[in-house]
C-alpha cells in the first residue's frame, strides 16, 4: 500500500542513553527542533536524577533508567511523569536499548558501559546513533560482524560522521587514505617539559569544543584522537597506517576522505555536535540546521600541522595498541579511564596519565577478543594494575 503524499510520516521513536552528557542534552535538543520527526521514548541518566525527571516531563518518556543503585531513593524521581516505568542499574540502562518500541538508540554513554548497551541494541535490530567511541576500541572485534548481521551502526563522533558522509556516493576500495582532524586541544605546540606542570583547570579549557570532563582531558592529551584512530579503523575496515592524524585548529574541517586519483572529500562545517547528532537520526536525508551556519568569506584562514607524538604519548601509545589489536585496546582503555579520574581528582599529574597507560599496556599479554565477558576481566584487571601503579607513584 502506498503512502499518500499527504499523509505525516511516522515519528522515530527514540532512546537516549546518558541523557544529562554533553551529547546527551544536545540530542534532546534536536529532539526539541525536530518534536514533528522524533519521539522521545526512553531516556538514561547515571545519577542525575532531577534532569531525568525535568526531560522525562518535557518529553513524555515512557521509560526511564538510573545506572546508579545509590540513587534509587532520590527525591527528585517522585516528579516523574504518570506512568512512567523506572529502572535501576547498568542491566536496565541496556534493556532501555532493545525495548521494541525504540526506532533509534543514541548511545551517549561515557566509557566501557556503553559497549553492552551498543550491543544489546545492534541485536535487537535497531540504528544505533553511536558517540560511546569506547564501544569500538573496546569490542570492535564484535560489534562490527553484529552490526554487519543486525541493526544499523551510525557514527555521531563529528570526526567520524564526516569520514561515513565522504564515503558516501563512493567507492571505499578506491580511497587512499583517511585525514582524521584534530583541534590539538589547549596545549598545541608545548613541549613535553611543558606539559608537565599543567593543571585541571588547564587541561579543561578547551579550544572549540564544550564537552564532558573526561573527554576534555583525552583530548588535551591526545588520546582521544588515539581512541578515534582505532574506532576509524573498525568503523571503515582499514588498517590504521590508513588514517592520517592532522591538526586542523579552527575545528571546521572536521575529517576529510582521500581517494586513489588525488582528489580529496572534506566535510566542514560548523563546531557544534548537533550536526552529526541530527544526521544519525536522517540519513541519508537532511534536515534543517540546528546551528547557525559558517559564513567562510569571514573565516580568515584554515591551518593544518602533523601531531607531536613525543610530546603527546598517548596518541603514540593509542597508534600502538589499535596496531596490535586483540585485547591490547581494552587495555589502553581501561588505564586511560582510571588515570584521567586520577589526574580530575588531583591525585596525579598530566603526564602521569601516558605513564599509567604505558605501564598498564606492558604489563598485559596481548588475546585475540572472544567476548564480552572475556573483555570485562581484562578490563577489570588493567584497572586494578593501573590504580596500584598510579598508587605507588604518588
Amino acid at each position: 500500500m502506498t503512502r499518500s503524499e499527504n499523509e505525516a510520516a511516522p515519528k522515530l521513536r527514540v532512546a537516549v542513553l546518558g541523557c544529562s552528557g554533553s551529547i546527551g542534552t544536545q540530542t534532546l535538543d534536536v529532539c526539541r527542533r525536530h518534536a514533528d520527526k522524533l519521539q522521545v521514548v526512553a531516556l538514561s541518566v547515571n545519577s542525575s536524577t532531577a534532569f531525568l525527571a525535568q526531560a522525562a516531563r518535557e518529553f513524555g518518556a515512557a521509560h526511564v533508567a538510573v545506572a546508579s543503585e545509590e540513587h534509587r531513593h532520590d527525591a527528585a524521581l517522585a516528579d516523574l511523569p504518570q506512568g512512567c516505568a523506572l529502572s535501576f542499574g547498568e542491566e536496565a540502562v541496556a534493556r532501555l536499548a532493545e525495548l521494541p518500541e525504540v526506532d533509534v538508540v543514541i548511545v551517549a554513554l561515557v566509557g566501557a558501559i556503553g559497549v553492552w548497551s551498543c550491543e544489546r541494541a545492534l541485536r535487537a535490530g535497531k540504528r544505533v546513533g553511536l558517540a560511546n567511541k569506547e564501544s569500538l576500541v573496546i569490542a570492535g572485534d564484535l560489534i562490527m560482524p553484529l552490526a554487519a548481521r543486525s541493526g544499523e551502526l551510525i557514527p555521531v563522533d563529528s570526526e567520524h560522521s564526516a569520514i561515513f558522509q565522504c564515503y558516501r556516493g563512493e567507492k571505499a576500495d578506491q580511497a587512499h587514505a583517511i585525514w582524521l582532524t584534530c583541534s590539538g586541544g589547549p596545549f598545541f605546540g608545548r613541549s613535553r617539559a611543558e606539559l608537565a606542570a599543567v593543571t585541571r583547570e588547564d587541561a579543561l579549557a578547551h579550544p572549540t569544543w564544550q564537552m564532558g570532563a573526561k573527554i576534555t582531558v583525552d583530548s588535551a592529551t591526545l588520546m582521544n584522537k588515539g581512541l578515534e584512530c582505532i574506532e576509524a579503523h573498525h568503523l571503515f575496515g582499514v588498517d590504521m597506517d590508513f588514517i592520517n592524524v592532522l591538526i586542523q585548529r579552527e575545528s571546521k574541517i572536521h575529517s576529510m576522505v582521500e581517494y586513489a586519483d588525488g582528489s580529496v572529500i572534506a566535510h566542514l562545517g560548523a563546531s557544534d555536535m548537533r550536526i552529526p547528532i541530527q544526521y544519525a537520526f536522517s540519513c541519508p536525508d537532511r534536515w534543517d540546521t540546528p546551528c547557525p551556519r559558517v559564513d567562510f568569506r569571514t573565516l580568515g584562514a584554515l591551518t593544518f600541522a602533523a601531531p607531536d607524538t613525543e610530546a603527546f604519548r598517548c596518541l603514540a601509545l593509542a597508534l600502538e595498541a589499535g596496531r596490535a589489536g586483540g585485547t591490547l585496546p581494552c587495555v589502553l582503555n581501561a588505564a586511560n579511564e582510571v588515570a584521567v579520574a586520577a589526574f580530575l581528582s588531583g591525585s596525579c599529574s598530566f603526564t602521569d596519565i601516558d605513564a599509567a597507560v604505558e605501564h598498564a599496556m606492558d604489563h598485559h599479554d596481548r588475546m585475540r577478543v572472544e567476548s564480552l565477558e572475556q573483555l570485562w576481566d581484562i578490563d577489570r584487571a588493567a584497572r586494578t594494575e593501573t590504580a596500584r601503579f598510579l598508587q605507588a607513584r604518588s
